[in-house]
């Protein structure tokens, strides 16, 4: 998805990464002048919300999906959803997603390679399942099948499930910017939107984007804010009919790495102050 001269990569479905474009493919038809301002908030959130009910309503195994993955990436798409986001909160149809755990790291060197890398096991330490003299835990990435035979995801032989591991990559004019990603389950595509938007629109730096305060939408009109979160605009936030909590404490939030080049060569990391992670550089 091209975003304001930026092509922002995420892996295809059955990936959820895909959510993450199409929120951009809406928020692209909006100029934002200011970021913490409650308009800016309140247009990302609506357009997370659409695309998550979009998503969780036809991404599944590629070979298993009713319509091409490709419409959602269209101008027409984002520019007729945009115009359904009004001043007030809206209601989509969405299933409230699951916990999981997951791992990001990204690393480049001065030959030019850069490696954006996730891995998972899913919820805990996945299906419990050890893989014998290997030491191998095996993933539970089954669990976000469904028995609705109306459902997209819904179990079938051979079918890979919906699933949240979405490591994202930045190139313009063609060429490599860098590495970035978000991890912890549904948060990723929404923590992918919040760093894109926030070094994009906003010009902060990989360091500034990723420390920068985040919001998570839960379900329905319910929306999780960090405690550090600007105290009027969630107010403002719940003026507009958003179901607004204040969260405990920020680990729910995600945790993300990001290294860009810059235009003299000069790679540039920042890492998660939310998490136990490190810049390591050699």
């Amino acid at each position: 998805m091209n975003y304001r001269g930026y092509d922002v990569w995420e892996i295809p479905p059955n990936g959820q990464g895909i959510t993450a474009l199409m929120a951009l493919n809406i928020l692209k038809n909006f100029a934002f002048q200011q970021k913490d301002c409650t308009d800016t908030y309140h247009k990302q959130i609506e357009a997370m919300k659409m695309a998550f009910a979009d998503a969780k309503h036809y991404v599944t195994d590629q070979d298993q999906m009713t319509v091409d993955y490709h419409r959602f990436l269209l101008p027409a798409y984002g520019e007729a959803r945009a115009k359904e986001i009004t001043d007030n909160a809206g209601l989509p149809l969405f299933t409230e997603p699951p916990k999981s755990g997951t791992v990001y790291l990204c690393t480049a060197d001065d030959e030019g390679n850069m490696v954006s890398y996730i891995q998972s096991n899913y919820m805990g330490f996945g299906s419990g399942i050890v893989l014998e003299g290997y030491g191998v835990s095996l993933q539970n990435r089954g669990a976000d099948f469904s028995l609705d035979e109306q459902d997209a995801n819904v179990l079938k032989p051979h079918k890979k499930s919906y699933h949240t591991i979405i490591p994202g990559f930045l190139t313009k004019d063609d060429q490599p910017i860098g590495p970035f990603g978000v991890m912890g389950g549904y948060m990723q595509p929404q923590g992918h939107v919040q760093v894109v938007m926030n070094m994009i629109d906003f010009h902060l730096n990989p360091q500034m984007a990723l420390d920068a305060p985040r919001w998570q939408w839960l379900k329905n009109k319910e929306v999780e804010f960090e405690p550090s979160f600007s105290k009027e605009i969630i107010q403002d936030l719940k003026d507009r009919g958003h179901d607004v909590s204040i969260a405990p404490n920020s680990l729910s939030f995600g945790r993300g790495q990001i290294i860009l080049r810059m235009a003299n060569g000069v790679l540039i990391g920042a890492t998660e102050s939310r998490t136990d992670s490190n810049i390591s550089c050699w």
